[in-house]
């Protein structure tokens, strides 16, 4: 299990084997997204939302609400792991 610690400025170093298993570099940004109280997952925000631009065309046939949206993404964190 990787670990880190932080700095009394509230920093902390990505450790090498997480860094390059989330495919970040120095400048990327990184998100932290609450999956449940005091849990967070950490998600690599290394594209442009543009480059998704016609990604899911044809994908879905109505909208999708915030709700939904954040059960996908607190599902697909809790598989992660």
């Amino acid at each position: 299990m990787a670990t880190a610690t932080m700095t009394s400025k509230g920093q902390v170093t990505i450790p090498k084997e997480v860094r390059i298993a989330l495919g970040i570099d120095s400048g990327d940004r990184i998100e932290f997204v609450e999956v449940e109280k005091g849990e967070f997952t950490m998600i690599a925000v290394t594209r442009s939302v543009r480059e998704l631009k016609g990604l899911f065309r044809g994908k879905r046939d109505k909208p999708v609400s915030i709700e939904e949206m954040n059960s996908a993404i607190a599902r697909r964190a809790t598989r992660s792991r």
